[in-house]
């Protein structure tokens, strides 16, 4: 199942991302996003909504209150999101190209272990 996951700014000035419900016009399971200044710029972090006194990544937001939806955002972004609500790693496609190469080059120390494996 397919979710819209939506970055948008909220009246209060907060960015939040989360899955967009269209048929009741809220955002779900909403997490925010916190910028931290480091050495090397900045870094971005995604909490949930409720933190400190949530630790789950849940809620809800009316869509009344957003006021701006981001057309675009970095999908990495949207993968560490989904990540965090379901608490599964998420392959990227350049991770998903690997494996297949690895599978259809069928060379390497594990393939080379398997086949002498079995052949025993």
């Amino acid at each position: 199942m397919a979710h819209d996951v939506r970055l948008v700014k909220l009246i209060n000035g907060d960015t939040v991302l989360g899955k967009w419900d269209e048929q009741d016009k809220k955002l779900k399971d909403v997490a925010v996003i916190q910028t931290i200044p480091t050495a090397q710029g900045a870094q971005m972090m995604l909490l949930p909504f409720g933190y400190p006194f949530e630790a789950e990544i849940t809620g809800e937001i009316d869509g009344q209150h957003v006021m701006y939806v981001f057309k675009k955002f970095p999908e990495e972004l949207k993968t560490k999101y989904l990540e965090a609500i379901s608490n599964l790693t998420l392959a990227s496609g350049g991770e998903l190209r690997n494996l297949e190469r690895m599978a259809q080059a069928g060379r390497g120390p594990a393939s080379d272990f398997a086949s002498q494996f079995l052949k025993k």
